[in-house]
């Protein structure tokens, strides 16, 4: 079985984010979505919140799992026997970035690869960061989130 992990924040998921998770849901057998608890950083939504939002939108597919982790992805992917990590590129700035970090958990764990994927182009302007910030100032976020989550994000802002 080819099983692949996605990590990420994803405070909150975009439609950039739901977009590769439904392309690479097609390449692999089983896409387990890793959800990051980083204590460094001040999230909007709580791990818990964020795995259960995710859910929520990719429940039309039967192969994907979302679970929350905290610690080394490498850690993380080898409890899933994972042998992929999945990321998704939206700007050369991504790809240096990502390139590091499959560099150094290549070197963690040689078993691993990862593959890039790059975003569909009409959502490559989206980030977190953006939604999070055009939430804040009550903007519109229709197209730029799965339209079932619009109201949690609308209400840590209320």
């Amino acid at each position: 079985m080819r099983i692949a992990v996605y990590p990420g924040s994803f405070d909150p998921i975009t439609n950039g984010h739901l977009d590769i998770i439904e392309r690479a849901s097609r390449l692999y057998d089983k896409l387990v979505v890793g959800v990051l608890s980083n204590v460094s950083k001040q999230p909007l939504f709580t791990a818990e919140e964020r795995v259960e939002m995710i859910s929520q939108v990719t429940g039309h597919l039967d192969n994907v799992e979302v679970d929350s982790f905290t610690g080394l992805l490498v850690d993380f992917a080898k409890s899933k026997k994972a042998t992929v990590i999945v990321k998704g590129l939206r700007t050369v700035a991504d790809f240096e970035y990502e390139f590091q970090m499959a560099l150094l958990n290549k070197a963690l764990n040689p078993e691993y690869e990862t593959m890039f994927m790059m975003t569909n182009t009409k959502y490559s302007y989206i980030s977190s960061s953006m939604v999070r910030e055009l939430a804040g100032f009550h903007g519109d976020l229709t197209g730029l989130v799965p339209c079932g989550i619009i109201e949690a994000i609308k209400s840590k802002y209320k």
